[in-house]
């Protein structure tokens, strides 16, 4: 295993941690449903540290595709010292992702990007994932369930275009949170935008909530007009191009609503709503 640490001040407040670089390999890959995968590797010295939110950079192999790409870490089994990401093959990154197989070996920077912070213990939450944005708000739910927040306090919106785009749904039903499934086309659970599910959520609940939510940008915007509209706390997990995956090259860049700018690898990817102009 070759290996190789980066000393880098982390943002929003945290204490310097060190990002690593690592050659794993590929333990289980995993078909999820049409175009949709889970890879899990190991072994990865810094995943005591892993915590939701965060995402690794990966070097894609047997490919010429020169940049690495960013995944959001979806779980981590320190016994194991692995983690797991999951991804819809969309791109012609993510197509040679999808090519990859078990005892493949795999080029990680990380862990990389800022996390979740974990809501009071008398607050609902609210948990909102887009599609493909599940990774960190599974990862999320479960950190806080394990962590003994009440599952019951936990209502987690799963949202997709279709049925074939709400994945891993046992996994998500064995941590016996409050499940809330929407498709647009009426194929699963409620039929409309999550959004709109999350909206009836906060209409009927009196109680002090938060929300969290990865997903789609237009989903993302949504989210952030609700928690603004109901003056709900809340944060977002961004996605953006990310070429370094160090805050460097300036690739992901956003605007920010107090002016000027933010890179969503180093000060991100998870933000407070109402912090990003999307």
């Amino acid at each position: 295993m070759v290996c190789l640490q980066i000393l880098c001040g982390a943002a929003s407040g945290n204490t310097m941690s060190k990002i690593v670089v690592e050659n794993l390999s590929v333990i289980k890959k995993k078909k999820l449903a049409p175009g949709y995968f889970s890879i899990r590797m190991a072994p990865f010295s810094k995943v005591k540290s892993i915590r939701p939110g965060q995402f690794v950079h990966l070097q894609i192999p047997n490919s010429n595709i020169y940049f690495r790409r960013a995944f959001s870490i979806y779980s981590a089994n320190i016994e194991e010292k692995s983690f797991e990401i999951l991804f819809k093959v969309v791109g012609r990154g993510t197509s040679a992702m999808a090519l990859i197989r078990k005892g493949d070996k795999l080029g990680v920077l990380g862990p990389l990007g800022t996390v979740f912070r974990k809501p009071k213990r008398n607050e609902l939450i609210g948990l909102t994932a887009g599609g493909v944005g599940i990774p960190p708000i599974y990862y999320f739910a479960r950190y806080l369930i394990e962590k003994g927040h009440n599952p019951e306090k936990l209502f987690f919106f799963y949202g997709g275009r279709e049925r074939t785009d709400l994945v891993e749904l046992t996994r998500l039903k064995k941590l016996k949170l409050n499940l809330i499934l929407t498709t647009e086309d009426g194929s699963l659970g409620i039929k409309g935008l999550v959004t709109s599910a999350l909206e009836d959520w906060i209409c009927r609940n009196d109680s002090k909530k938060v929300i969290y939510a990865c997903g789609p940008e237009g989903m993302l915007k949504a989210v952030d007009r609700l928690a603004l509209k109901y003056n709900i706390p809340g944060q977002l997990s961004l996605e953006a191009p990310m070429p370094c995956g160090i805050g460097v090259c300036l690739g992901c860049i956003r605007p920010l609503r107090t002016g000027g700018y933010t890179r969503v690898c180093r000060e991100g990817p998870v933000f407070d709503t109402g912090e990003i102009i999307l």
